[in-house]
């Protein structure tokens, strides 16, 4: 028996905030959307995709934000995205320096924490 890879990312998020959702992982993150299961859909929420990354947003009802907890989404030009988080309004949040990385932290609508992170080759 082995773990073989990660599935998925599931973030939580209020009743209602698909709209949000999809205006920060799908028009400023890139991510596309992808329809979730018909049993599922009625729960609300929102899914995305990039290629085997997968994070999905579920409605909870007594929702309250990962600040500490985070995902880790490797980018291939983080400073060019840095530069468009910054165009739409939203701040991004430096941290201590991470051996063989650049990286920072922004916050999703709900206030979850997202992480991005490129390599340095």
């Amino acid at each position: 028996m082995a773990i073989l890879a990660l599935h998925h990312v599931q973030l939580a998020m209020p009743a209602g905030g698909e709209d949000e959702a999809r205006a920060f992982y799908g028009a400023l993150l890139g991510l596309a959307e992808v329809a979730k299961p018909e049993n599922l859909a009625r729960r609300g929420g929102c899914w995305f995709e990039n290629g085997s990354l997968r994070v999905h947003l579920g409605v909870e009802k007594d929702f309250r934000p990962a600040r500490k907890a985070h995902p880790a989404f490797a980018v291939d030009d983080l400073a060019l995205l840095k530069q468009k988080i910054v165009a739409a309004g939203r701040e991004v949040v430096s941290d201590e320096t991470l051996e063989g990385f650049e990286r920072f932290y922004v916050y999703d609508p709900f206030g979850n924490r997202i992480e991005l992170i490129q390599a340095i080759v």
